[in-house]
């Protein structure tokens, strides 16, 4: 585990490049491959400096959901990171491209909790009762690292290399869902880019939320009534080069446009 100084240096580092647009070389060469808890720390030292800014956590997103690339990491659980309010944006909001550095998107199916989840173990039951409603969302991931040159403990420290996310606006209670079956297309100006489904979440997009709800209470910091959980990716992400908007359809939940501007 590093020290303390070596923690908020890291931290510095990353929050630097966000604010500047500069990207910074993979911190794996400071934090041990295996060292995850550092990361973590790292990560957590960025969230608490935000929350010291004024800014309002309104949810955690799950990372590296699908198994193909934990294993391309040489892990075998996902990750998360801390949403604010500042990264959310409504269906065809425009975001700011420019304030982006190296800017990709991924459909995900997004869950409101109407209840707080504080047990040490979770079940699916658990997360049914606890959620209010699904949404269709996009997840717009950045790297502050170089070339997206990542292992595990890049994107941790990253805030699991997230950036900004938008939820769409129709809301479905998930006895109206098949989450497992829900197929997904994302595309750009009519053209397909990525296809997916429910599936490609861990199996289903709940065993994300219950391994989340668990690490979050064993952390003792609960996942939360009111917290949106984005789940995880439904397929391949898709690299943004320039403005425009990308709409994913997900199954039984409608559409959500990330608009580029």
């Amino acid at each position: 585990m590093l020290n303390q100084d070596a923690i908020t240096a890291l931290a510095v580092r990353l929050r630097e490049a966000g604010r500047t647009r500069e990207v910074v070389e993979p911190v794996r060469g400071e934090i041990a491959l295996d060292d995850i808890a550092s990361a973590y720390a790292v990560q957590q030292a960025n969230v608490d400096a935000r929350v010291a800014a004024g800014e309002r956590i309104v949810g955690r997103k799950i990372g590296l959901t699908s198994l193909a690339v934990q294993k391309q990491l040489g892990v075998d659980q996902p990750d998360f990171g801390t949403l604010f309010a500042s990264m959310a944006y409504g269906d065809n909001q425009p975001m700011p491209l420019a304030s982006l550095i190296q800017p990709k998107v991924e459909a995900e199916i997004a869950l409101v909790l109407k209840r707080d989840l504080t047990a040490g173990k979770h079940t699916f039951a658990d997360l049914i009762d606890a959620t209010a409603y699904a949404l269709a969302a996009i997840e717009v991931v950045d790297s502050r690292i170089r070339n997206w040159d990542i292992r595990f403990v890049d994107t941790v420290a990253d805030n699991a290399s997230s950036a900004l996310f938008v939820l769409g606006s129709r809301p479905v209670a998930l006895a109206d869902l098949d989450l497992v079956a829900a197929g997904m297309t994302l595309e750009r100006d009519g053209e397909v880019l990525s296809r997916g489904n429910g599936g490609a979440c861990l199996g289903n997009p709940l065993n994300a939320a219950v391994w989340l709800a668990d690490r979050m209470a064993q952390l003792g910091t609960p996942l939360c009534a009111g917290d949106v959980l984005l789940t995880g990716a439904l397929g391949p992400m898709v690299a943004v080069t320039q403005p425009g908007t990308y709409t994913a359809h997900i199954e039984g939940l409608g559409s959500v446009r990330a608009s580029f501007a």
